[in-house]
């Protein structure tokens, strides 16, 4: 879906498709680089990342292997509390693994914080994460984060992956949420 179809609930579109899918291909030729010669693991966090990780992986010219993680942040609507359980583990041991997270977006980064942790004490080689977009002004914990496709503002957005009560998911770019929608 395009972003056109809704600019009825956006108050600006902040990101186009092509704009995304450039951006993609120079975060992909960085992992590759970085990364040539070892087995990486991509691990997706659902369902945000579902978007960004296919075409990411689509984009690499490197093999990966793929799995996937879905968590759960307490709070309301529009923002991360931090407490966070699991809600889909992954199926694969970390033991030694290459890991690279795929992220859609990093706010508060509280949720991700706890996943970084989590991950860790699986005992893999590295970890290391990718986002398509980041909060800077949101972020409430300081995290590494070796691949970043866009800083964005402080707003909520949509699209791309990004939802609001599971709907947007599907537009092919990122925009900004009208309040009205949300309130």
């Amino acid at each position: 879906m395009e972003l056109t179809d809704v600019s009825d609930d956006l108050t600006e579109i902040l990101i186009s498709e092509e704009q995304i899918r450039s951006r993609i291909a120079e975060l992909a030729r960085a992992i590759e680089a970085d990364y040539a010669g070892t087995d990486v693991l991509l691990v997706g966090v659902l369902k945000g990342a579902v978007m960004v990780m296919a075409d990411l992986a689509r984009e690499l010219k490197i093999p990966v292997t793929m799995d996937w993680m879905a968590v759960s942040s307490y709070g309301s609507g529009t923002q991360s509390s931090g407490v966070v359980r699991i809600l889909k583990d992954l199926d694969t041991d970390l033991s030694g693994r290459t890991v690279l997270i795929v992220e859609d977006i990093i706010d508060s980064g509280l949720t991700l914080s706890w996943l970084l942790s989590n991950l860790n004490s699986r005992g893999p080689a590295s970890v290391e994460i990718c986002t398509l977009l980041r909060k800077p002004e949101a972020a409430r914990v300081d995290i590494d984060v070796k691949y970043v496709g866009f800083e964005i503002p402080n707003r909520f957005v949509v699209g791309y992956g990004l939802d609001y009560d599971e709907k947007y998911r599907n537009l092919r770019g990122v925009g900004i949420l009208s309040p009205g929608v949300y309130t």
